[in-house]
């Protein structure tokens, strides 16, 4: 799952981040500091291509814009980008039996694989000698690049951001502004009132733009359904995103958690939404196209989704005029007893990463452009761009142009046509909320540039509510505690043939397939089929899986406490 960008404004955050930024010590307002502003000015610059292969990648990248250009002119470097066909998981796999592989990779929940295969470089000795940059980017949160609690090798660098503080929250549910509008502005903070909004605006309106209204559209037909529909039962229950477990940080009991009944209660809600008409019947169907273009057209009323996934559709409703169609990111839960987790600050949790594949001919470079990579001068490069074209410096403080901004707004293809944040994921991060030594942020999603990009539809509803930016919805990131010790379970890097990672492949298969039939079943059926699913995950050993995530858990509390 790609990262989503997440967001808040929380002072300690900032300290955090100013203090593993030190490390330059300058104080020129341009790209940061006098001690990583020429980072690459002793590297070997010879031209050399790297293969790297994305498992999030699923569009070509061709390396020819303007960024792409000045990491080749600063570096040496130029990549070729490889991916796999959209929903193929077993590129991988494929590569493993073949024993060939791209110079680099981010192979996701397959790097345990890698491993156990011997195709990953270990990067330790290199760290140790000259991962000047990138011992400064993560600081003390180095520790967590571990293969493992019980094994210190470390294989990849990069993902996630060292910091990640919330500015924009997607919301667990979201509604055009146009329907909160027609409503007359409604309290929206449960199921049944998120329901009710839906329902009377799609009784009000049964057509949008001549084309049926759809009330609710899920993209769950591959692996979003992880996304659209399993993490959105754990949020409205107040779970935090810990992937497919419920994690008690204290004890550390870790717990699938499509075994507890607060989950369940989501699946019944979206089986009674399917009864009613309200809910897409293409959502576990539909290619990604397909749901684009639904939401580009104006006519599907509510999402559940990431804007990450969606954010393309967006642009176009603007291009259309019709940016009341977007939609406003809700706080919405099963209940008042439920606290929504939307805001939570994870930190920095490890886990996957890129990393140098046994293939590569000439991995000290490869090592040397990593390193590059967690410099301040490349960080200011791939979040910000080219200096004088995509971004000032006023006043000491970086600022997007004008043309940047209106290109933002208005063109789909901004960061392929431009390269700005195109290569910041999947590799190292300062991440958002991170300042560097000048007093500027790193990256460009800051609650400033975020509110100052507000549409006049965003403001009218805001205002509506009595509120100044969309953070201000939920609980805040302060009154949701510290970032969990363990991280986020989701980016443990499990052994590939562990029981834990057998067991739970079998049972996200499983639950993926059931709990989607379930929904799309008589609401008649519905305790039955979730009967069912329990007894078959026991089956499955599903308390074998616990008490081993469970075991993981505490070693990591203990770990990194």
């Amino acid at each position: 799952m790609k990262k989503m960008k997440i967001l808040s404004l929380i002072l300690c955050s900032v300290v955090v981040s100013v203090s593993l930024a030190g490390c330059g010590g300058g104080t020129a307002a341009s790209n940061t500091t006098s001690g990583s502003a020429n980072a690459s000015s002793t590297m070997d610059k010879t031209p050399i291509t790297f293969t790297i292969y994305s498992t999030d990648a699923t569009t070509d990248m061709p390396f020819t814009d303007p960024v792409a250009k000045e990491i080749t002119k600063l570096t040496g470097v130029t990549l070729k980008f490889e991916h796999a066909v959209a929903g193929d998981t077993q590129a991988v796999p494929l590569m493993i039996a073949s024993g060939q592989y791209p110079d680099l990779i981010y192979a996701k929940g397959d790097t345990g694989k890698l491993v156990d295969a011997g195709a990953l470089v270990k990067l330790n000795s290199y760290i140790d000698k000259e991962g000047n940059y990138l011992k400064a980017l993560y600081g003390n949160q180095i520790k967590k690049l571990d293969y493992s609690t019980t094994d210190s090798s470390i294989y990849t660098v990069g993902t996630n951001g060292v910091t990640n503080s919330i500015f924009q929250p997607d919301g667990t549910m979201q509604i055009q502004m146009a329907a909160l509008k027609d409503l007359g502005y409604p309290k929206i903070n449960s199921l049944d009132e998120y329901e009710k909004a839906i329902k009377d605006y799609v009784a009000k309106y049964p057509t949008i733009n001549g084309q049926k209204t759809i009330g609710l559209s899920l993209m769950a037909s591959d692996w979003r359904w992880l996304i659209d529909v399993g993490n959105v039962a754990g949020m409205v229950a107040g779970i935090p995103n810990d992937g497919q477990f419920d994690v008690n940080d204290t004890t550390g009991k870790t717990t699938y958690k499509f075994e507890e009944p607060k989950v369940e209660q989501y699946f019944k809600w979206l089986n009674k939404m399917n009864a009613e008409g309200l809910l897409d019947p293409e959502s576990f169907t539909q290619k990604e196209d397909t749901y684009k273009a639904k939401i580009a057209s104006g006519r599907v009323v509510g999402l559940t989704d990431s804007n990450w996934d969606y954010s393309t559709a967006i642009t176009q409703l603007k291009n259309a005029g019709m940016s009341d169609r977007a939609y406003a990111p809700l706080s919405v839960t099963l209940g008042s007893q439920y606290t929504d987790q939307t805001l939570k600050n994870y930190g920095f949790s490890g886990g996957w990463g890129v990393g140098i594949t046994t293939s590569c001919k000439n991995p000290e470079r490869a090592f040397q452009f990593l390193n590059w990579l967690a410099s301040d001068q490349a960080q200011v490069l791939l979040n910000w761009g080219i200096e004088g074209k995509d971004y000032t410096v006023v006043n000491g403080k970086r600022v997007q142009t004008a043309s940047f901004i209106q290109k933002k707004n208005t063109d789909p293809n901004v960061a392929v046509d431009t390269g700005v944040g195109e290569y910041v994921y999947p590799f190292p991060e300062r991440g958002v909320g991170a300042i560097d030594p000048t007093g500027n942020s790193y990256s460009t999603t800051t609650l400033a540039n975020i509110v100052s990009n507000y549409t006049a539809d965003e403001k009218a509803t805001l205002k509506a509510y009595g509120k100044t930016n969309w953070t201000e919805f939920f609980p805040s990131e302060k009154s949701l505690g510290a970032p969990p010790v363990h991280g986020q379970v989701w980016e443990y890097t499990i052994p590939s043939d562990s029981d834990a990672a057998i067991i739970e492949k079998k049972c996200d298969d499983y639950t993926q397939e059931a709990i989607t039939k379930a929904i799309l079943g008589s609401p008649a059926n519905f305790d039955s089929a979730w009967a069912t699913i329990e007894s078959t995950l026991k089956s499955y050993q599903v308390a074998k899986l616990d008490a081993d995530m469970t075991a993981m858990t505490k070693a990591r509390i203990k770990a990194y406490k």
